[in-house]
């Protein structure tokens, strides 16, 4: 019997946060979902994984997540309304369209919100970007969408965003394939389903 993933379990195969922060939804084409983020505490726990928050961030505000349920379910709804605005921005970017105004709209609210919260420190010859210590509910996603945004903006060395066209997929990843022609999230997953459906097809008697 196959093990159903969780948040805790998925692969991060997207190449940088953003897209693994989309793909934290099982399949956009075909289908959509199952969605791995059923709870607040799911965002943490990705958060974690994927590096964009320490463990003890996360866990102050698990207990702002219990301390306010309904409040925790409202940031769990506005960090998948940044995710939706997410996969339609790099979608169009994969298939070189336009996007649309509203979902760059999305990502720039967020990102507004999110230049007050971070501070240019000093530290060791060399100035950066640190955030502040920050409990809100949103700080994830602030970080994601600041994350998102550098992405987008970057120029240099930057590798194309890719659409994975396996069955039941549509996963996001940075195609890093020395000829730049990627198809599949993964070859192990999607990229061998595809070769077995193939040959399926071809086999005689196959409708």
């Amino acid at each position: 019997m196959e093990k159903t993933k969780t948040i805790a379990d998925i692969p991060l195969l997207g190449g940088h946060p953003a897209l693994d922060f989309v793909n934290t939804v099982d399949a956009w084409r075909d289908r959509w979902g199952p969605d791995f983020l059923l709870c607040y505490e799911d965002l943490l726990a990705w958060g974690e994984r994927a590096g964009l928050i320490a463990r003890e961030h996360a866990e102050r505000l698990r207990g702002e997540a219990r301390a306010d349920p309904a409040a925790a379910a409202e940031a769990l709804d506005r960090a998948k309304a940044l995710r939706r605005a997410l996969h339609a921005l790099f979608l169009a970017e994969a298939e070189g369209m336009v996007p649309a105004p509203s979902d760059a709209g999305e990502l720039d609210a967020a990102v507004r919100d999110a230049a007050a919260r971070r501070v240019l420190a000093y530290r060791s010859g060399t100035f950066a970007w640190q955030w502040r210590d920050d409990d809100d509910l949103d700080a994830l996603t602030r970080r994601v969408a600041v994350a998102a945004a550098d992405l987008l903006t970057a120029r240099t060395g930057r590798r194309p965003v890719r659409e994975c066209h396996g069955r039941n997929c549509g996963w996001l990843f940075l195609d890093t394939s020395r000829g730049g022609r990627r198809r599949w999230c993964s070859d192990e997953t999607c990229g061998s389903h595809a070769r077995v459906l193939r040959f399926r097809a071809k086999a005689p008697g196959a409708l």
